[in-house]
């Protein structure tokens, strides 16, 4: 009887909420949270939406909240679902796609690299549970830098080295598809400098089940397994309030690391910016000159007690990262998973970001790339990009909508980018239009004051482009540039490398996942067929994986 009157509450609960999103939908009732604006149930979301997982018993819908008020000037999406016994939601950033742009009225195109691959694995896990995933948890920069690429080793005195191809578009040929690739130096092991790891672990009651809290105590038992004797641990919990759970600890004591964290349980409310003041107060008391020092968060990102919205800790995170003290930030769980609040903070803490939703994901990114994702290669890295107008009508960047610069930025050492560890790669993309094709970017009047034309000299050269990358070494403040231009020399898709053709069945993919109008008549067979034909060398079957994944997306769109 009990049970029964349970899953009545349950289904009064779903069916109220759809209502409610329905006459958001209309116009006719604005739904707050907290004294907020209204939420408006996006028809996309209606038609395509992927909260269900396989034991999914009601209905789902994704709500898009414009100027909800923890996100000034900015837009949150809500997944919303039943997943059989209690209702969930999860929030992410709404994402605008970029679109066409006209070389001569915008140069320059200008962004922060990003090595976050959160997106990647979460989307997995809506594809594992049965379900397709809300268009903004969908990020394409962060599916495309997931994967490992063949890239060559810096051989200068930069640490990076730098490879251009250009092929036809396969969603639309009668463009070009350019493929930029950074490869970081790799770290030389008899140089690492030691580590002072803060962790910083959510142990609210929001992260009992066995997705969360016990993940978390695996990933970081695997991350204590791979550090050196002059390494140190500390320990930092927060639920009701913020403890230290262990201080700063020298590896070579493992088994006392490991104990303190068998010893957590999940129970109250959670305090995530107390945590937080406590993490770095923790990092700075045992820093190490020179050294690695990072403070590790491990959370679903729900936080609500003290300063908890995305601004508050935004604003926190943007002091302490003065300190010289890298973030990282690993989301565990479902339900009430805050991606949007995780990447804002990691954006603001000179840090990265990374999704857990299985043993094997945390081996990747503990052990297997552990150095890469713990250590920090340069900082604030910068591209900026100008298209020649004599061979280039149009273009747009495929993906990194959340990591777009003003053109004054990229000179601007003050303004902070996105960091990049040791053996990283970074991947952009560059759809263009060929001079003369003139389609795609909205047109403006021709300039009363000034000329929109190319230069005279330069147009009738072969260069389609120059690319430039700021960086700063870590213990700097002062940025470096590297310049390089890409001649008119593209090939047949077929002849480009696996790298540049994986690549881009991965960005299709998270356009077609997106509901993309820039798709064109892509189908998953197409992604599909691209991915089988430049798997190349795959060690750890990644991506054999990402077939699979695509196989799902045509079982659950057929």
């Amino acid at each position: 009887m009990q049970s029964q009157k349970e899953q009545i509450l349950r289904d009064v609960v779903t069916y109220a909420l759809l209502i409610i999103a329905i006459v958001c939908l209309a116009g006719s009732a604005a739904v707050s949270l907290t004294s907020c604006s209204q939420k408006t149930v996006s028809e996309d979301a209606m038609t395509g939406y992927s909260g269900y997982t396989s034991k999914s018993t009601g209905p789902a819908l994704s709500m898009s909240a414009a100027q909800h008020c923890p996100v000034p000037k900015s837009e949150r999406s809500y997944a919303l679902y039943n997943d059989g016994s209690e209702f969930s939601a999860e929030e992410y950033a709404s994402i605008h796609e970029g679109g066409f742009k006209s070389p001569l009225y915008d140069p320059l195109s200008t962004f922060s690299i990003d090595v976050d691959t959160a997106s990647y694995s979460n989307v997995r896990r809506f594809l594992t549970n049965g379900g397709m995933p809300p268009v903004d948890a969908v990020r394409i920069e962060e599916m495309i830098n997931y994967f490992h690429y063949d890239y060559p080793q810096p051989k200068g005195e930069d640490p990076f080295s730098i490879t251009m191809e250009m092929s036809q578009c396969p969603w639309n040929r009668d463009n070009m598809l350019v493929h930029v690739g950074l490869q970081g130096k790799r770290l030389n092991y008899k140089d690492v400098k030691p580590s002072n790891l803060v962790f910083l672990l959510d142990v609210s009651g929001s992260m009992g089940s066995r997705g969360k809290l016990p993940l978390v105590k695996e990933s970081m038992e695997m991350l204590v397994r791979e550090l050196g004797r002059n390494d140190r641990v500390s320990i930092v919990t927060y639920a009701g309030s913020a403890g230290l759970a262990l201080p700063s600890t020298s590896a070579r004591h493992r088994r006392t690391i490991i104990k303190a964290l068998d010893r957590l349980e999940a129970g109250g409310s959670t305090a995530g910016g107390q945590g937080i003041e406590l993490a770095y107060r923790v990092a700075w008391e045992n820093l190490i000159p020179e050294g690695n020092n990072r403070v590790i968060l491990c959370t679903d990102g729900d936080f609500n007690v003290g300063v908890s919205s995305t601004p508050e800790l935004v604003r926190m995170i943007e002091e302490k990262r003065r300190a010289g003290i890298y973030l990282t930030i690993c989301g565990f769980g479902m339900g009430n998973y805050k991606d949007e609040k995780m990447e804002a903070i990691s954006n603001a803490g000179n840090g990265n970001f990374y999704y857990i939703d299985s043993r094997r994901e945390a081996h990747k990114v503990f052990v297997q790339d552990m150095r890469a994702n713990m250590f920090t290669l340069a900082k604030d890295v910068k591209i900026q990009v100008e298209f020649n107008p004599a061979r280039v009508s149009q273009y747009r960047l495929v993906g990194y909508e959340n990591r777009l610069l003003a053109a004054e930025d990229f000179n601007n050492d003050l303004k902070d980018a996105g960091e990049i560890g040791p053996g990283h790669s970074v991947t952009a993309l560059y759809e263009i239009v060929p001079a003369g094709l003139g389609m795609g970017a909205q047109r403006v009047d021709p300039l009363k004051y000034q000329e929109s034309e190319p230069v005279p000299e330069l147009r009738n050269s072969n260069e389609i482009l120059t690319i430039k990358f700021r960086y700063k070494n870590p213990e700097e403040n002062r940025s470096r540039l590297i310049t390089r231009v890409l001649d008119e020399s593209s090939m047949e898709f077929g002849d480009t490398s696996d790298d540049f053709r994986f690549s881009a069945a991965v960005a299709g993919w998270g356009m077609l996942l997106r509901n993309s109008p820039y798709a064109e008549r892509l189908t998953w067979g197409q992604i599909q067929s691209m991915a089988e034909e430049s798997v190349g060398p795959d060690e750890m079957g990644y991506r054999a994986e990402f077939i699979k994944l695509v196989k799902t997306c045509r079982e659950l769109n057929s």
